[in-house]
């Protein structure tokens, strides 16, 4: 059986809202979920384009509502983005590793969005050998996978 994790990625759209000018983690998202054949959007108002394709400066200004969001931002932006989540009513959230807050958490759960953190997106979509498939062999045998 799948994990809350697993089945995130089951979606067919996505939003990626991150600082890919900034961090390396966006891009590798990006092009991960782009790689398995995703509609996936860049959500990042620092930057006009990602790998070439344009960037959406919010959730609002997208071409179509989403199903799921990717949020790779610093920590102290997490909960603001998280009530941007809600009020494009998308209902699945992943907040990468180390970038949750407390109030973000609450915020999700009393707004009803299925929240995924604690772990990095990269290691559930990268396939082949790689340091992020290193990271997800140690975290399957901690059963946290």
């Amino acid at each position: 059986m799948a994990s809350n994790y697993e089945t995130f990625w089951e979606h067919d759209s996505y939003a990626l809202v991150g600082h890919s000018a900034k961090q390396s983690f966006p891009k590798l998202s990006y092009n991960a979920l782009k790689a398995l054949g995703k509609t996936v959007y860049a959500v990042d108002p620092s930057t006009e384009t990602i790998e070439g394709d344009k960037t959406y400066p919010d959730l609002v200004s997208l071409p179509e509502p989403v199903d799921c969001v990717v949020l790779e931002v610093p920590k102290e932006e997490t909960k603001d983005w998280v009530q941007k989540v809600s009020d494009a009513g998308a209902k699945d959230l992943w907040i990468h590793m180390d970038t949750e807050t407390p109030e973000a958490l609450v915020l999700a759960e009393e707004k009803g969005i299925n929240v995924r953190h604690g772990t990095c997106a990269v290691m559930y979509l990268k396939r082949g050998f790689s340091y992020h498939s290193i990271h997800k062999w140690i975290v399957k045998l901690m059963g946290k996978y």
